[in-house]
């Protein structure tokens, strides 16, 4: 929601700045640098970035549009979620939840968190870590190094996405110059047509400038920014999920092990310590 609102009060600026001081937005319509800008911009990133990231791209955009962000009372019905499981587990044995873990979308107990059973990718994180604990004989420092390969493995995955967005940005300006430059080859062409016709020609060639730099520091820069603070937020998710799960692992009761996976929250979205203790006593906030 914010990319928009944001989006829109760079155009209002830009635009109103340029109409107050007389000019014709009309002129701006310049579709042959839309087309130059564009088409090089498209090609280029087909020859930087394989399938599979340019696919990735396009799928992130519209978390940027609306992140899928945790907030306090996400983190609370996960934290109790996993709270109420590990107190069947403790109480009834690892082997009473396997039917949890094998179909955690029937699961009463995971289904109070609703982000987190929508998500699959963290839906799977969590159940596969803890089918991996209930096979038993694992130590809670090998489990952690396991966790840590795979969150490594999603931060690796990330990272060529954020670099694809980031090389359009910077390839922007320079584009915007090519089709100023191409501009510039027009007028010399229509050099002798008069000074309105060159002039027109001119106004078209350093529309290319100004659109390649409106789009890298108005709208592709930020939204790169914007992706990354979207990832940062997944990863930030999956190392609650694993402090949770390798305190338990280590043998502490439910109740100490969400303790320790609030504290790897970041304070915007990290609900207190009475909080957190209220909602899995299910009293009121």
């Amino acid at each position: 929601m914010f990319i928009i609102i944001g989006a829109v009060v760079v155009i209002i600026g830009v635009l109103g700045g340029f109409m107050w001081s007389g000019g014709n937005p009309m002129l701006l319509l310049q579709f042959p640098e839309f087309l130059t800008i564009g088409g090089a911009t498209i090609g280029s990133l087909l020859i930087s970035a394989p399938l599979s990231v340019i696919k990735k791209l396009i799928a992130s955009i519209p978390k940027a549009l609306s992140p899928p962000h945790f907030h306090k009372h996400d983190y609370l019905e996960l934290l109790k979620s996993y709270n109420d499981l590990f107190l069947v587990a403790q109480r009834d044995g690892l082997l009473a939840i396997e039917k949890h873990i094998e179909s955690p979308a029937e699961s009463q107990i995971l289904n109070q968190s609703k982000k987190f059973i929508k998500n699959e990718f963290t839906k799977d994180f969590f159940c596969d870590t803890m089918k991996v604990l209930l096979t038993g004989g694992i130590p809670p420092h090998e489990l952690e190094a396991i966790i840590d390969t795979e969150i490594e493995t999603f931060e690796m995955e990330l990272h060529p996405i954020t670099a694809a967005l980031s090389r359009i940005g910077d390839a922007l300006p320079g584009l915007g110059i090519v089709a100023a430059v191409l501009g510039i080859i027009v007028t010399m062409g229509a050099i002798n047509e008069g000074a309105e016709v060159v002039g027109h020609h001119v106004a078209s060639a350093l529309v290319g400038t100004f659109l390649g730099v409106l789009m890298a520091y108005g709208f592709v820069g930020p939204i790169t920014a914007s992706v990354e603070h979207v990832f940062e937020g997944e990863v930030r998710l999956l190392q609650t999920i694993k402090a949770c799960i390798v305190a338990y692992a280590k043998g502490n009761p439910p109740i100490i092990a969400v303790e320790i996976a609030r504290r790897t929250i970041f304070t915007d979205d990290r609900p207190t310590f009475k909080e957190l203790e209220n909602y899995v006593r299910g009293k009121s906030e």
